[in-house]
């Protein structure tokens, strides 16, 4: 979606939570009374925060993100949509905020649903008012003509607010700026270079390689 018709103005990308008030916030009363994913919800703080004390990066890998957010249009704002019933927002979540703190984004989290799970396919505000139906509407997870609500979503923008890049690797934003074609061939040649565990650890880190997909699933699925 062009960023003209794009609901998440400078304004509304402000009033989304740091990691440090998510966190906070996914253990309060307020958050666990709201419907999750064929379970009560159950306080994951200590299992945020452990993730975030585990996840770490490298000399190399934080020179590189120093790199990208230096160049003309890198990434200087980064916008998630998250619910902590999912492991991979769980797994994701914190190298994001690592991610992000190497590089001096400003990052801005925002829980996907209201009180009630969504399994909508096409989520609106008029089915979910109290939730960020809007948002997630211009990030959904298409295969084969299907749509998702897959999360974690990240997406980047640059200082003068245009996207950048959208995760998971599934989808494609409509404007892809230089600076991401320039940082994926960076990658590349810093991967060659490293021992293939390293190259995979810091490939795993930027994107969701397992999309949480809403709606009814196998219990296998469920996080």
């Amino acid at each position: 979606m062009e960023r003209k018709n794009s609901v998440v103005t400078r304004e509304r990308f402000a009033s989304g939570m740091t990691f440090d008030q998510y966190v906070a916030y996914v253990g309060t009363p307020e958050n666990l009374k709201r419907e999750g994913s064929g379970r009560p919800r159950s306080d994951m703080t200590a299992n945020l925060r452990a993730g975030y004390a585990a996840a770490r990066l490298d000399d190399a890998q934080t020179a590189a993100i120093k790199w990208l957010a230096a160049r003309p249009n890198g990434p200087a704002k980064v916008l998630v949509i998250s619910e902590e019933w999912s492991s991979d927002c769980r797994r994701d979540v914190p190298m994001l905020a690592r991610l992000a703190e190497a590089g001096g984004s400003e990052l801005r989290i925002f829980r996907r649903d209201g009180q009630r799970f969504s399994s909508s396919h096409r989520p609106t505000l008029a089915e979910a008012p109290d939730s960020n139906a809007d948002i997630m509407a211009e990030f959904l997870n298409t295969k084969n003509g299907q749509t998702w609500q897959s999360i974690p979503v990240a997406v980047f923008y640059t200082k003068d607010f245009e996207t950048s890049i959208t995760t998971p690797s599934s989808r494609r934003s409509t404007r892809r700026t230089r600076w991401s074609r320039e940082s994926a061939a960076r990658g590349r040649a810093r991967a060659r270079k490293r021992p293939r565990s390293a190259a995979t650890a810091s490939s795993s880190s930027c994107s969701s390689r397992h999309s949480f997909r809403s709606g009814p699933a196998p219990e296998s699925t469920r996080s």
